[in-house]
């Protein structure tokens, strides 16, 4: 890598790519800050679960449909089924998504969520099991992220392969069709 290169050359999306970071940091430097500085732990819950559900609706919202091109939501219908929903780009513009994107959308989604155990087996160890409850909610908003994009990322794939074999069988037919037409 030039080290003259900009880091917009590098990512297609330095902006999106910047705030997607900046909440995760934005929490984890809040929560880690605060419980070495502050005595009250109404603050402590209240601004760190506030920052990880800006986080969460960030990556949820914004960030995994420009880094990534993928969006998911959970729907319950009338008989009280969760029924999961995802939505993604089309295969010619995933095929264009951005790389350096994608690795940093999905390397911070997962190292997010490992800090999030490690502060958590921290707050175990040191016994501040009230911590533990703001580490639980900002874990399971990570890990509900992690879920959701890996089942979209997975959606997707299969929307591809689905397509690639239809258009196969298609052409393989209409080759079929015309050879038979010509005899």
């Amino acid at each position: 890598m030039d080290l003259n290169q900009s880091v917009s050359e590098n990512y297609a999306n330095p902006k999106t790519c910047i705030f997607h970071v900046l909440f995760k940091a934005g929490a984890l430097a809040f929560y880690i800050l605060s419980t070495l500085f502050v005595d009250n732990f109404v603050i402590v819950f209240v601004v760190t679960v506030v920052l990880a559900a800006l986080d969460f609706w960030v990556v949820k919202n914004v960030s995994g449909r420009i880094l990534v091109g993928l969006r998911w939501w959970n729907e319950i219908n009338d008989d009280g089924e969760s029924i999961w929903k995802f939505e993604s780009l089309d295969q010619q513009s995933l095929a264009r998504m951005n790389k350096k994107d994608s690795w940093l959308f999905w390397w911070t989604l997962y190292l997010t969520a490992a800090a999030w155990i490690v502060l958590g087996i921290f707050s175990i160890i040191r016994f501040e099991l009230d911590y533990v409850l703001v580490v639980g909610v900002c874990l399971s908003l990570s890990v509900a992220n992690i879920i959701g994009f890996t089942k979209c990322h997975k959606d997707a794939k299969k929307q591809i392969q689905a397509f690639a074999t239809q258009t196969i069988a298609s052409r393989f037919s209409s080759t079929l069709q015309s050879a038979f037409s010509v005899v």
